[in-house]
């Protein structure tokens, strides 16, 4: 069942549980363990900080902040909820749902799959749909609260499917085939340039963007260049204002 999420306070009351998570030594509290994906390293920490202040039942067991780290704890670590970023630098330029697809085929041994809840700035359809599309539980935006987050883990932690309540209906339209047609634009760029894009378009250097993609500042600009001939624009602040138009950052 979809749920959107609740005010603070007024979340469903914890029971006995024996899922996926290690028990904290109250027999009435599961143990939900958690894995923190974000590229910036400064929101990781607020929002570790934020969902573990007071609440004994959520643990954070690290953060990662790109694709091939973020496969690779969840690998090591099996958490049972996975908060993830949409823009995410590395792998083969897919961002969070990359690693939403991937973490479905790492069923654990306890018998409950990996289930990631996405957390973003953008609210974009494009993004929250390609994240739902590749397996994650729910999706909601930067803008939500604390307790309300601490909520949204645990619901998806039990099987809910949780989101902002913007979110929800548009994510029910798609799935109905009634949502209106995603724009068309970004399918100009490949997988690569898309990911060059976001970068840039969110303030990276080309030094910084190289580095964050394993790739050299020459074929940065390369791609830049390509970026900017196929959207038509001339700079990297027409850029920046294009995909915050469009909500792709």
């Amino acid at each position: 069942m979809t749920r959107e999420i609740p005010g603070p306070g007024t979340g469903r009351p914890r029971t006995p549980a024996r899922g996926p998570g290690a028990a904290t030594g109250d027999d009435d509290v599961r143990l939900i363990r958690v894995l923190v994906v974000d590229d910036h390293r400064i929101f990781a920490e607020g929002v570790t900080a934020e969902i573990t202040h007071g609440t004994p039942d959520i643990r954070v067991l690290g953060a990662a902040h790109d694709v091939d780290t973020a496969l690779a704890a969840a690998t090591a670590l099996r958490p049972d909820v996975i908060l993830l970023d949409v823009h995410l630098p590395g792998g083969q330029g897919g961002g969070g749902a990359e690693v939403a697809q991937a973490v479905q085929e790492l069923m654990t041994d306890r018998g409950l799959p990996v289930r990631c809840l996405g957390l973003s700035v953008s609210d974009a359809e494009e993004d929250v749909l390609a994240v739902i599309r590749a397996g994650a539980r729910g999706y909601v935006t930067k803008s939500i609260t604390g307790p309300e987050l601490v909520d949204a883990l645990r619901r998806v932690a039990d099987g809910d499917a949780v989101f902002s309540p913007r979110l929800a209906g548009f994510v029910l339209d798609a799935f109905r085939g009634t949502a209106p047609p995603v724009p068309t634009e970004l399918d100009l760029l490949s997988p690569r340039e898309q990911q060059v894009m976001k970068l840039i378009a969110r303030g990276y250097t080309y030094r910084e963007a190289a580095s964050a993609l394993f790739i050299s500042d020459r074929t940065i600009e390369t791609h830049v260049s390509s970026v900017l001939r196929k959207l038509q624009l001339t700079n990297r602040y027409e850029l920046s204002r294009w995909a915050r138009d469009r909500r792709v950052i």
